[in-house]
Order: structure tokens, then C-alpha cells, then sequence
């Protein structure tokens, strides 16, 4: 274990793809501090204000410490043997009975690549189907079809250093400073060095990424794949095509160039000016080192692989790709996205950047793993395979590590898809979920600072995930309950690993397969003399991986300009911009985009766990301009409704200019088990790409309206509760407890009522005092001890929001002094 002489521990940040060095050191007290890492190339030391708090998290609150049966309704605790014997019993019950194509697992970024491998490796190699699909299709599928499509094979050319060394920066659809917090820190560090650095942010909504920008397009919606054949018409138009190097590497180039001329109406689609896109064109065309790095603003859409190849197109015909300082970046979204994707934990890819299409590489494959089973083709990819849960095809699903009852579009049809299939088993850290709700099983997996493996950040660099703190309950790592699954199905003699290390072992070696020239991009063979010593001790390894790094690399692929394609040549797409499906109307005129907000991550099941990071943004919220804000006669942090044919969503308004006239944008962290009726996916139609699978979360049309009001409500509690019948609620994690914002439709008196059947029986007293007519304002405290339990505020909505923090009082000792202040209740005008 890489450990310090005064007990720091050398982990990876559990966040972005970004990939930070963290180091640990656990307290006496159970706590955990947390530093970044100096001598991780990633981050230098550096962290977000989410990787700072990461110790905030690690708390018991609200975890899944035992397997358990039916856990909403009787449930039913099982020891280990049981639950993996159940797991096996069912997926074979049903494999039997209805083929392997009849069961499925949906995993997820947040794994490591040990757990992974081992999931792929039961699905596609024994199981022998390729119903394996990772939540990565939500966000980088897409690329992985650009790449593919361009390149011959899913590779990332560049390297973090490129931001660096380049002249110019792109951005597309990426909020750099709040979704890659730390890259964006080096970014910005670069342009102080270097101020002629030319910073340009391509995004419908003015972010905080643009604080460092020269220029801003803020083009409109899905018009991305219009604009960048615009630029490979400008680059032809204007002499500035590397016709050498797209002679001798490329080939399609007349067909794409001849799609790209018959874009017309550019400034109409974009609804850019003639000057801007002049302006931006001639800096791409005359600068010698561009990166365009893009996120999920070009990912996100049913026309995402469009749009990656049009901009990777661009790069081609310029020449701008394999030199430092140069090429297309996708930044992945998750810790282990392209862990996954090495791995092949996507329906459409075999293992190790190895493809179906390939007899050669099926061959290898079965070989390796000594299978006669092995997946022949590719399976459903995430949107199909719960379509066919939905109706009936599935009859056993395994979800890892993620939550799809929030995160995939329209959350009505996800529903129905896991009531419909007849056993749903959902590995998870966190005991409430949306998901967790819907199982037949859970069962506890180690959460992060508790399991050990390795994830890929996105520059292709793998690092060490180290254990630092004791596991809760009789939570397991995920490759461990995989493999005792598989155990029990008959497999016990191929997954009989000892320890994680032996699982990378073999992921490594199955790396160096018909490889051993370079044939494919992936390859770990520099690692495979790995002993368990080496592994645990592990320093940040850039694949390729041709011998053990021992000091800082920085490699980039393409650089000679051979390509992973059958001739070794790239190839241009020809692309052709297409409206998005779900057009504004009469009904339903505003365009909704969704991302992430600064201090939160996905469905917020670890970052809610932190007083701190809940200070920045305390409930769900919608940003609108001031102008649509007046039509709709909406004021500032008023709470409003968003809705569609697909459902609603309630969130407060803030008002800005951010967004352009006509557009929102909801954040997607809250959810039912977080907050009533505040989830995005709730608006999403399952649109995707035809190619990649990948939802479009980025172009919703909906409408907006105030929601009516008659009372309000903060609840300070120690614990969480559950507030049936109360039309809003958002928690927000505090100090010692949690805080409830909540309102009603209900008169205050009413909404009083209901909320006091949530007080705790177990209190030495109650306080209790109300004022104004109909008890307009009311206050309720429990009192154990000299503790405060529970405290409970209720007040009419035409009076004005008191000002009291209810959260002070679970910090102070009880008195009769703090209880004079409590029935004190707040003078309102």
C-alpha cells in the first residue's frame, strides 16, 4: 500500500474524470482528512470543492450495511451465502427457461475497473450474452462512436499537458469550471502564464467557464454539427487544409468536405452572427496548436456521434491532431468511464477495445477466458434494454453502482420496467434510493475509502483507489459478490480470485492479445509482470502501457499519423446537421438543458452527505432570463413548476441572464429521495442517437408556471425522515442532522398538522407555541436531554420567510435560556 510515514494514503477522488491524486490519513475519531496529491499528474495537489469535502461523506448515514429481501415491503435480512446463492438461483432459473438474452446487468462508472472486468467477463464470456450496458451510455457513447467511426478504434489522442501547450482552447458544450473543476484550474493557470492562450467557450448558456473565455458563441441549441462543418468549409475556402497530411493519413475527405458545403443558413441555425463565426474561423484556421476538448453538450443528443466526428473533422483537414498542443479532447464524466470502455462493459464491445465483428478477436477471447459461451453479438444498449424490461423480455436484472430510476429519461417508463421484470437485484453503498426502492435484493457493496482497485482518468490514466477506511456492516467489493455469483452458477473455477490484484492481472494480460506489435491502442503488457506488491504499490500508469512507468509520462496517440483502422488511414464522416426531436410549441415553448451544478455529483447520494458542499446550493432550482421570467410573471426563488407530456418537475427559480430568452437549465442531482418532485429525467423523452444509444438530456421542450402556495415549513432533524403527503420538500444535509425546506397547497394550520405526526415519540419534552390567526405561525421542539432533536417551524405564505436558523439549535446544549428563544417565535410584518 502506498502509505506515508505520518499515515497518509495515496487514493483517487471518487468524482469526475478528471482523476485526482487524494491523499487520506483516518483520525481517532473516524473521521477522515483529505489533501490532494502533489505528485499526481493529474491534479498536482489540487482538488474541487467536492474532492476537499470527500471526508465529510464518509459517515454511516443512510447506508446499506446487510443483504435484504424484499426491503420495502417485509424485509427480510440475509447472510451472504443466501444472497449470492438467490442471485444465482434466479439468473439461471431464467436463462433456462427464456435463454441467456433474458437477463441483463446495468453497471456503472462509479465501479472499479476490477469490478468491471469480472462483470463483463460473467455476462458475455459464461452467461454468453452481451446484455451488459454501463450508465457511461448516458454520457460518453457518442464519443466512443466518433472515435471508432474516425480513428478505427475508441482512442483519446491527447494528454491534460496539451491545455497547456496549446495556442487555442475550445470548449464545447462543456462547463468546464464546474464539471472538470481541477482541469479547469490548469486551464486557467495556462492563459495567466500564457495570455495570448485564446479561451473560446461554444455553449447555448454563458457558464462560469467563460470567466477565462476570449469569446463566447452562444450558438443555439443542437446546432453544433452546422457550425463545425461551417468551420471545415471555412478552412477549405480559405487555404488553410493540411492537404499533406490528408493525402497521406486520411481518406473520405471529399465526401465529408462535400457534405460540409452544403450547409446553408449557418447564422440562422446557430443563431450566431456573420461575425462571430468569421472570428472564430480564422482563429482555428491561423492558429499553429488547438485542442477541442467537449463534454456532454455535444454527447448528450440524437445526433451526438454527428457531432463528435464533425468536430474530430475539422482537426483532419487541418492537421491539428497527434502533435502536442493539438487535437479533439472528450473529457469523460465519471471516475471509471473509460475504464469501462477498456474493459468492454458496453453491449456493443467485447473486452480490451476487442469487436464482435472481429472473428480474430472472438477467437482470442474464448480462448483467454476458456469459453465456449462467449457473446456473438452485441446487446441491448441502456435505453433498449430497460424498453425491454418494460415489456416483459428481461426476467432478471443486476444494477451496480448507480441509479437509473433518476438518471434515464422519462422515469415513468423506468418504473414500469423494473415492476415488470420479475427480479430485480440492485448492488448499491446507499440503503434509499429511487432504485434501491424498486428491488427484490440489495445487497451492500464497499463505497469509496473502503474498496481498492483502479480507475482511468481521461487521459487514459490509470490510478490506484486504495482502501483507507474499514468497511460498514457487511458491505463487500463488488467484484467479490460478481464473482461469488458466478461461484454458485457453476463458474467457481473462473472466478476464483483472491484479491483484486489478481483480477487486474488478468485484465492486463487479456490486454496484450493479438497485440503484442501495437495492433490495438489498449495495452497494459508493461504491467502484466505485476506481483501483488507491485500492484498495491502502484503509481498513476498512462496507457499504453508498453513497460512500468516510473516517472511521469505523457504520451499521445495518432502521433505518426497511423490509425487503428484496417489501412491505417482516418476516416472523415460526412455530417449533416438535424433539428433535435423534441421541437418547441404553442404548448410547450421553452427548451429545457439539464447538467450538473458546482457542488454536487449525479443523485447527490454522497455529496448530500456534506454540511458543507449543501451550504452552496440548499434545494433544486431552475435558471431562467429575466425576460421570460416577466412573461411568466415568475419572481426570484419563487418556486415554480416545469411540465410536459412527460411530467413535472418543481424547482426554484433563479433568475438570470446565464440562458438565453426562451431556454432553462435544471441541474439533475435532486430526486425523489432527495426532494419531491424535483427530478429532471421525469421531462426526458427517451430520444437517442441512433448510433450510440445516447440519450439527448440537453434539448427538453416544456413549459413553466408558478406553482400556488399556502404555507411553508423548515424541519431540523438528527435523522431523516419521510414526508408523505407534502407536495415539496428538499433536504439539505447539516451539521449534526438535516434540514427539510418544505411548502404546501395546504393552509398552514393543516400542513402543521401533518408534519407533527414526523416528530419522534423518544423526547423528555415538547415545546409547543403558535401565534397569529388560524395558527398562521407555529413551532414545535423536542427536547432529550440536553439535546434538541427535532425542531419544526410552520408559517402562512403571506407572511414573510423567518429569518431564524433552525439549524443552530442541534449544536447548543438545551437550557432554559435556548427554550425562552424557542417559544420566542419570530416578529414577521
Amino acid at each position: 500500500m502506498s502509505r506515508e510515514n505520518d499515515g497518509w494514503i495515496k487514493t483517487t477522488c471518487a468524482y469526475c474524470g478528471v482523476g485526482c491524486g487524494v491523499e487520506a490519513r483516518p483520525k481517532l475519531s473516524g473521521e477522515l482528512e483529505i489533501r490532494g496529491d502533489k505528485s499526481h499528474p493529474s491534479n498536482y495537489g489540487k482538488l474541487c470543492t467536492k474532492g476537499i469535502a470527500l471526508g465529510d461523506t464518509i459517515i454511516t448515514d443512510g447506508r446499506l450495511l446487510t443483504p435484504t429481501l424484499n426491503p420495502n415491503d417485509q424485509p427480510q435480512a440475509l447472510d451472504w451465502s443466501s444472497a449470492t446463492t438467490l442471485i444465482a438461483d434466479k439468473f439461471s432459473q431464467a436463462i433456462r427457461d427464456y435463454g441467456s438474452d433474458s437477463v441483463a446487468f446495468y453497471v456503472s462508472g462509479q465501479l472499479l475497473t476490477e469490478d468491471y472486468y469480472v462483470a463483463n467477463k460473467l455476462m458475455k464470456g459464461f452467461i454468453g450474452s452481451a446484455n451488459i450496458d454501463s450508465n457511461s451510455r448516458l454520457c460518453m457513447a457518442s464519443s466512443v462512436v466518433g472515435h471508432k467511426r474516425a480513428f478505427g478504434s475508441d482512442t483519446v489522442p491527447v494528454c491534460y499537458e496539451d491545455l497547456e501547450l496549446a495556442d487555442m482552447v475550445v470548449l464545447v458544450g462543456s462547463n468546464l469550471a464546474w464539471c472538470h473543476p481541477v482541469l479547469f484550474q490548469r486551464l486557467r493557470a495556462a492563459k495567466q502564464v500564457n495570455p495570448e492562450l485564446n479561451v473560446v467557450v461554444i455553449d447555448p448558456r454563458k457558464t462560469e467557464s467563460c470567466d477565462i473565455a476570449d469569446q463566447h458563441l452562444g450558438l443555439h441549441s443542437g446546432s453544433d454539427v452546422a457550425l463545425f462543418n461551417g468551420l471545415l468549409t471555412y478552412l477549405d475556402q480559405h487555404q488553410h487544409l493540411d492537404h499533406t497530411y490528408i493525402k497521406a493519413h486520411t481518406q473520405g475527405f471529399e465526401q465529408a468536405l462535400q457534405a460540409a458545403r452544403a450547409q446553408a443558413d449557418i447564422a440562422e441555425i446557430t443563431g450566431l452572427s456573420h461575425q462571430q463565426l468569421d472570428e472564430f474561423y480564422h482563429a482555428f484556421a491561423t492558429q499553429q496548436k488547438v485542442v477541442t476538448l467537449y463534454s456532454q453538450g455535444v454527447n448528450q443528443s440524437s445526433i451526438g456521434s454527428d457531432k463528435v466526428n464533425s468536430i474530430i473533422n475539422c482537426h483532419l483537414a487541418s492537421g491539428k491532431i497527434g502533435y502536442p498542443g493539438c487535437g479533439p479532447f472528450s473529457v469523460t464524466g465519471q471516475p471509471n468511464a473509460m475504464g469501462g470502455r477498456e474493459v468492454g462493459a458496453l453491449a456493443n464491445t467485447l473486452a480490451s477495445h476487442m469487436e464482435f465483428d472481429n472473428p480474430q478477436h472472438h477467437q482470442l477471447i474464448s480462448d483467454f477466458w476458456h469459453t465456449d459461451n462467449l457473446a456473438t453479438q452485441p446487446g441491448l444498449k441502456a435505453v433498449e434494454l430497460f424498453d425491454a424490461m418494460a415489456e416483459g423480455k428481461i426476467k432478471a436484472v443486476w444494477i451496480m453502482a448507480t441509479n437509473p430510476m433518476v438518471s434515464l429519461p422519462d422515469s415513468d417508463k423506468i418504473r414500469k420496467a423494473m415492476q415488470t421484470c420479475p427480479f430485480v437485484v440492485v448492488s448499491d453503498c446507499i440503503a434509499d434510493t429511487e432504485t434501491t426502492r424498486m428491488a427484490d435484493l440489495v445487497v451492500p457493496a464497499q463505497g469509496w475509502s473502503e474498496k481498492s482497485g483502479t480507475v482511468t482518468n481521461s487521459e487514459r490514466r490509470i490510478s490506484r483507489q486504495r482502501r483507507v477506511m474499514p468497511s460498514p456492516g457487511m458491505a463487500k467489493p463488488d467484484w467479490w459478490i460478481i464473482s461469488q455469483v458466478a461461484s454458485k452458477m457453476g463458474y467457481a473455477q473462473h472466478f476464483n480470485y483472491r484479491h483484486e490484484g489478481e483480477v487486474f492481472a488478468e485484465y492486463a494480460r487479456l490486454s496484450t492479445l493479438g497485440n503484442l506489435s501495437g495492433e490495438r491502442d489498449f495495452t497494459l503488457i508493461g504491467l502484466t509482470q505485476l506481483d501483488d506488491q507491485g500492484y498495491s504499490r502502484l503509481t498513476p500508469q498512462q496507457w499504453p502501457v508498453v513497460k512500468l512507468q516510473t516517472e511521469i509520462v505523457n504520451q499521445r496517440l495518432l502521433t505518426k499519423g497511423r490509425f487503428y483502422t484496417p489501412d491505417g488511414k482516418a476516416n472523415f464522416i460526412a455530417t449533416h446537421h438535424k433539428a433535435p426531436h423534441d421541437g418547441t410549441s404553442n404548448r410547450f415553448p421553452l427548451l429545457l438543458n439539464s447538467g450538473r451544478t458546482r457542488d454536487h455529483w449525479h443523485t447527490m447520494s454522497r455529496t448530500g452527505l456534506s454540511a458543507r458542499l449543501g451550504e452552496y446550493r440548499t434545494q433544486p432550482y431552475v435558471q431562467i432570463h429575466p425576460n421570460t421570467a416577466a412573461y411568466y410573471g415568475i419572481t426570484s426563488n419563487q418556486l415554480v413548476k416545469i411540465h410536459n407530456t412527460q411530467g413535472q418537475s418543481l424547482a426554484r427559480a433563479e433568475i438570470c441572464a446565464q440562458v438565453l430568452p426562451g431556454q432553462l437549465f435544471m441541474p439533475i442531482h435532486w430526486n425523489n429521495a432527495t426532494a419531491k418532485q424535483s427530478k429532471p429525467c421525469a421531462l426526458i423523452a427517451p430520444f437517442t442517437d441512433k448510433l450510440s444509444g445516447q440519450p439527448e438530456f440537453k434539448h427538453t421542450a416544456v413549459s413553466i408556471a408558478p406553482y400556488a402556495l399556502q404555507s411553508a415549513a423548515r424541519f431540523v432533524t438528527r435523522t431523516m425522515v419521510t414526508l408523505d403527503g407534502v407536495e415539496y420538500w428538499a433536504r439539505q444535509k447539516i451539521e449534526h442532522g438535516y434540514l427539510y425546506h418544505i411548502e404546501s397547497s395546504l393552509p398552514a394550520h393543516q400542513l402543521a398538522n401533518l408534519l407533527k405526526q414526523q416528530l419522534h415519540s423518544g423526547y423528555d419534552q415538547l415545546l409547543s407555541v403558535d401565534s397569529g390567526s388560524a395558527g398562521s405561525q407555529q413551532r414545535w421542539v423536542t427536547v432529550c436531554g440536553e439535546q434538541v432533536l427535532q425542531a419544526l417551524h410552520v408559517w402562512a405564505q403571506s407572511l414573510p420567510a423567518p429569518v431564524d436558523d433552525l439549524s443552530e439549535l442541534l449544536k447548543s446544549p438545551f437550557s432554559d435560556e435556548l427554550a425562552g428563544a424557542l417559544l420566542a417565535l419570530p416578529t414577521v410584518a
